[in-house]
């Protein structure tokens, strides 16, 4: 049965098309002040080096909006505004350059406040997501359910919807998001069925990056495994860099995405004699910017190894004051502790050479 993420309408983000049978777009929003154009412009070139795909900033106020223009010329991907309340500031905001912008027009004002967004945003020719998170339901969507649902959510979205379609546009892309996993997981089956929009997905107020990351990997995970949802953000409270590894990781654990060094560990046990911890990581460190598609093992234990590693391409095991390089589950080399991690990297190099064509 085909996915029901392919079978939603495309939209096009500067250059960057999501929806239908596009991949899935992975996204993150700065946290600095916009209007801080070099702090701004610093931290979306370390997104984009961690893989960010399309970038979203906060715009509370008219210096924000005009700092979107300086920040477009010096990055590399789509940028996407972000506006409450004030009508003018996504006027201003399309005006100077972003190539989408998310307004909640529940908040937007009156018919005519919104009509003039979607003029503009046709003159300009960019979409609009409109997003409704659990927390910002009307007052007649609460008092119909007695509380916050994700049939109420839905319902909330789906007004939202038919406003936008009565207004004659129809370039959209929508989110339902909760912070509470199970109600953002049913918001999302039902809104997939409820129309044909690309659907960007997150678990919104996720929490820190260890609570969050789990809350995150579980609600997005689920609803992707379902074949819902085109464009995903992990909401960390932490580095945004954080969320475009995590959201990365999510979408190469479901085989939705390939591509990459993927390190494989073990959990460590009494066998262990070397620091495994510090040597996973150094290993995950070496290789983060390494364009192999293959696996990596790190394994703490010279016996049980290479018979663990075996489904990975390379691997390392430590054993007292020695270790021992495994390619195909076949120990090929025995080298000294100290030099497990440059010996990997020569094997790594190798590698390449050999895949290159």
């Amino acid at each position: 049965m085909e996915p029901l993420r392919n079978k939603t309408r495309v939209i096009r983000v500067g250059d960057v098309y999501i929806g239908g049978e596009n991949p899935i777009v992975v996204q993150s929003m700065t946290n600095t002040k916009t209007e801080d154009i070099q702090s701004t412009v610093a931290q979306i070139k370390r997104l984009e080096e961690a893989g960010c795909e399309v970038i979203r900033c906060a715009i509370p106020n008219f210096e924000s909006a005009k700092a979107i223009r300086e920040i477009k010329k010096q990055i590399r991907i789509p940028l996407v505004g972000d506006i409450h309340f004030d009508y003018r500031l996504a006027i201003a905001t399309i005006e100077n350059g972003a190539d989408k912008i998310r307004i909640n027009p529940g908040n937007i004002g009156s018919n005519d406040k919104i009509k003039g967004v979607i003029d503009k945003a046709k003159e300009y020719d960019i979409p609009i997501r409109i997003g409704v998170n659990s927390g910002s339901l009307e007052k007649h969507i609460l008092k119909r359910y007695g509380r916050v649902t994700a049939q109420g959510i839905v319902e909330s979205a789906m007004e939202k919807v038919r406003l936008m379609e009565e207004l004659d546009f129809t370039n959209l892309a929508v989110s339902v998001k909760s912070s509470d996993v199970l109600m953002c997981i049913e918001a999302h089956e039902l809104i997939a069925r409820a129309c044909d929009y690309p659907l960007h997905v997150g678990i919104t107020e996720a929490g820190t990056v260890y609570s969050g990351n789990i809350k995150s990997s579980v609600g997005i995970g689920i609803i992707l495994n379902q074949g819902i949802g085109n464009t995903i953000r992990v909401s960390l409270t932490g580095d945004p860099v954080e969320e475009i590894k995590t959201g990365i990781m999510i979408l190469k654990a479901l085989g939705l995405r390939r591509g990459g060094v993927e390190v494989v560990s073990c959990p460590t046990c009494g066998r262990t004699e070397i620091d495994l911890i510090k040597l996973a990581n150094e290993v995950e460190t070496l290789v983060a910017n390494i364009p192999l598609e293959l696996k990596v093992a790190v394994m703490g234990c010279v016996v049980n190894g290479p018979g663990e590693a075996k489904e990975a391409d390379i691997g390392i095991a430590g054993g007292k004051g020695e270790g021992v390089i495994i390619k195909k589950g076949e120990v090929i080399k025995k080298v000294e502790e100290e030099k497990l991690l440059e010996a990997l990297k020569q094997e790594l190099l190798n590698w390449e050479k050999e895949h290159r064509f």
